[in-house]
């Protein structure tokens, strides 16, 4: 059975009945049976059913050029990227011809000479939908050689013709994006000289180079992305062309733990062995998310410049490869991961967040610190009592045996690389901990009771019931009042410090 692919010239292409389509048709198009067909589409992209796809999808149907705006780290690239997957598998072009000249609507000269010389006879090739995408990072060395083109002498000079003739025009990417989806990531990046040299591609459909106009109604789907910082920090997109892009969509952040822990798992990337021998119980990883979420709230975070994705991908990898470290050193055939792993989590925080004064004059480590705490200090309340609350209220306190215990000079040590037995011989030593973690969850397995009394150990010093002080590879529980007093006054700071 034959297929178009097997179709090699122009005749042929006519008697199959094709029809040609500019890129925006064909994406709407399809798009319309994608809808139809109720098929998801934008595969990968979790958080933004009911707000940017909509709006993404209207754009399309409406056949417009498109700019992403948002924070970083909010899939715009990838956004971008699947929108191949709306275009037809394979289209022809008049083979030969580096625009890929759609054979019904030749605009090259090579193309239109091809098939004024060989009519039905002209060759034909198919190109799949994969090569129909160029994307562009916009740095301020980007010139208007390298997006539309410029005359090339040697070129001029092998074939004897002068400069006013469009065969001596080398053509930059955009003209070489004919029939397909070009994208400019962080536009605002683009000189504004350059920027309004994109006027007449998208308004007029001409290009100008070197002093002589030259009609090329070129066909191409234009999306942008920027990020509103960008518009005072770096520079901005010029006002005409931000004119000329008829659909402007914003994106965000996941709007909960749930989709951001769906987003992290989706993209982590974990070896098998990982994933076999290494548990992660659904508190660590939400605590992964929640450290993301408080940093978008934290008054040492610079909430312009946002904090992407790739911090909880980022975390989440260290904290599995963490743990896995403690079962290598161990000689353990497979562990899980614990509270005291977050250690681990540290480089892939101070990385990716961008401090104000106030950060600044803390640090990025401490700020990382921070943020583990509070994220801890949130979910405790979803898995204990508010410790607070019921110190003040009259019935019994569970956690009046371990608060005891450390009042009367105990101390607790659980670091990172602690063996099985170890872990759980530290958890043991306090007295009431694990009574605490049966009475509220009585239905655990021994991994999933181990990781509780740790967590709630670290909750409780949240709430300043214990104080916990951080060791090289983990952390140091014991008594408020007396870490209070054993306190020494550092002038220059004008705090205490342990």
């Amino acid at each position: 059975m034959s297929t178009l692919k097997d179709i090699k010239t122009f005749g042929e292409l006519k008697k199959s009945g094709y029809k040609s389509r500019s890129i925006k048709e064909e994406l709407r198009e399809n798009l319309i049976d994608q809808l139809k067909n109720k098929e998801a589409g934008f595969e990968g992209i979790i958080g933004y059913e009911d707000t940017v796809m909509p709006d993404l999808q209207t754009a399309i149907l409406s056949r417009h050029n498109i700019l992403l705006l948002g924070l970083r780290g909010q899939a715009k690239t990838r956004i971008a990227r699947l929108m191949v997957n709306l275009l037809d598998e394979y289209v022809p072009f008049v083979e030969g011809s580096e625009l890929f000249d759609d054979p019904f609507n030749p605009i090259s000269w090579f193309a239109r000479q091809q098939i004024a010389e060989k009519g039905d006879e002209t060759p034909i090739a198919w190109l799949h939908r994969s090569e129909r995408y160029t994307e562009k990072l916009a740095t301020p060395d980007v010139t208007v050689a390298d997006l539309i083109g410029d005359v090339d002498p040697i070129k001029a000079a092998t074939l004897k013709l002068t400069y006013s003739d469009e065969r001596v025009i080398h053509f930059g990417l955009i003209p070489r994006a004919h029939r397909g989806i070009f994208v400019i990531n962080e536009l605002p990046d683009l000189q504004a000289r350059i920027q309004v040299a994109l006027f007449n591609i998208l308004q007029e459909k001409d290009i100008q180079i070197r002093g002589f106009k030259l009609r090329l109604p070129l066909d191409v789907q234009f999306v942008f992305t920027a990020n509103p910082e960008d518009y005072t920090n770096r520079g901005s997109i010029v006002t005409p062309l931000k004119d000329r892009i008829e659909s402007q969509i914003l994106t965000h952040y996941p709007r909960s733990v749930e989709i951001s822990r769906k987003i992290t798992q989706q993209e982590a990337s974990l070896t098998p062995a990982q994933r076999e021998k290494i548990e992660a119980d659904g508190l660590v990883k939400d605590l992964v998310e929640q450290i993301a979420f408080e940093a978008r709230n934290s008054e040492y975070i610079d909430k312009k410049s946002g904090v992407s994705a790739r911090l909880t991908i980022s975390a989440y990898e260290n904290l599995i490869s963490n743990a896995e470290r403690r079962m290598l050193i161990n000689g353990e055939d497979q562990t899980f991961v614990r509270i005291c792993d977050f250690v681990g989590v540290m480089p892939a925080i101070t990385g990716k967040i961008e401090l104000v004064y106030e950060g600044e004059q803390e640090g990025s480590a401490k700020v990382a610190h921070i943020l583990v705490g509070k994220a801890i200090k949130t979910l405790m309340l979803q898995y204990f009592p508010d410790p607070e609350k019921t110190k003040r209220s009259k019935g019994e306190n569970p956690y009046t045996s371990i608060i005891n215990w450390f009042g009367s000079g105990n101390t607790l040590d659980i670091r990172d690389n602690q063996s099985l037995n170890e872990y759980k011989k530290s958890l043991a030593s306090v007295p009431g901990l694990k009574e605490v973690v049966k009475q509220f969850h009585p239905r655990l397995s021994e991994n999933q009771r181990l990781l509780l009394m740790e967590f709630l150990l670290h909750g409780l010093s949240e709430f300043s019931q214990i104080s916990k002080s951080p060791l090289d590879g983990g952390y140091s529980f014991k008594d408020m009042f007396e870490s209070l007093f054993n306190a020494k006054f550092d002038e220059d700071e004008g705090n205490y410090e342990e």
